[in-house]
């Protein structure tokens, strides 16, 4: 199970090794390959997704209560343990509660389970990116601002989704030529991401120190039990399951690192945490997959 769940993750590894390759040789700007991905081609994933997913409204119901529980659950884990070790809290928190579902989960479930897995974790990630712009804003900053939420409402995917969900409730069909551009556009959502990654990788800068080995256990072993609660309290089970599982146990998301910049705040931590994380991602989603499933 374990080495084909590594032959699984193949494609996306080869995608991110060939965004981290091709930035060492070209000039390219991660920030405008996160706003192109962030800003178009995943809204129109999350959308056609929402409007066209043959899911349940109970099913997407479930998979958003056990992400937000996620959430609610790994940060006091992390909150204790920036506390235990004296570190700014600002900049290490982030990266031990929000993993990479988005970038990476994506691309990964659809390989892995297909457009139902997918569709399952793109519900888990919108969620988790509510929080992140949220939750994620107020630990950053300190506290609530006309910024962080200007930001937030400004954010395509959050409008994509409630969009999604509109037409789900309402009785709307879509023309056909409408549902073919959005996943035509969609399809190229989840390379893109994978190849977005690899370019970041690029620029994070890296120090090591023993705080950064109990911030990796928090964040895959921490992760897999939380994921599992999470899971478990809201009675999921089968693949729904298995995705909240191995998404919760994902490395720390991109964005963790790129934020505390925004806001002037060192992001040694946080971006140490994203290339470590992602490249012990290599060996721990198989893992993940096989514990899981």
């Amino acid at each position: 199970m374990i080495i084909s769940s590594l032959f699984q993750m193949l494609p996306i590894i080869l995608v991110v090794l060939g965004g981290f390759l091709l930035s060492s040789i070209e000039s390219i700007k991660v920030e405008d390959l996160v706003r192109i991905v962030s800003d178009f081609f995943m809204p129109a994933l999350v959308f056609i997704s929402l409007t066209e997913s043959t899911l349940s409204g109970a099913v997407i119901g479930d998979i958003a209560k056990a992400s937000a529980l996620v959430s609610l659950l790994l940060f006091p884990l992390a909150l204790g343990w920036a506390k235990l070790a004296k570190q700014d809290m600002r900049s290490t928190i982030p990266p031990l509660v929000f993993m990479n579902s988005g970038f990476l989960g994506i691309p990964l479930m659809e390989l892995w389970g297909g457009s139902e897995a997918m569709n399952l974790i793109l519900i888990y990630d919108q969620i988790q990116g509510i929080f992140l712009f949220t939750l994620g804003l107020l630990i950053i900053t300190g506290g609530f601002s006309k910024k962080g939420l200007l930001n937030m409402l400004h954010s395509p995917i959050l409008w994509a989704v409630l969009l999604g969900f509109l037409v789900r409730i309402l009785p709307i069909t879509m023309p056909k030529a409408i549902v073919s551009t959005f996943t035509f556009a969609g399809s190229a959502a989840s390379p893109l991401a994978a190849f977005t990654l690899g370019v970041s990788l690029k620029r994070i800068r890296f120090t090591f120190d023993r705080h950064i080995i109990g911030g990796l256990a928090i964040r895959f072993i921490g992760g897999y039990a939380v994921g599992y609660l999470a899971a478990s309290l809201v009675g999921l089970s089968g693949l729904s399951k298995t995705v909240v599982i191995v998404a919760t146990a994902l490395p720390s998301a991109v964005f963790t690192s790129v934020l505390p910049l925004r806001y002037g705040l060192k992001n040694e931590f946080s971006s140490t945490m994203v290339l470590l994380s992602s490249l012990m991602g290599i060996f721990t989603i198989p893992i993940t997959l096989a514990l899981a499933a």
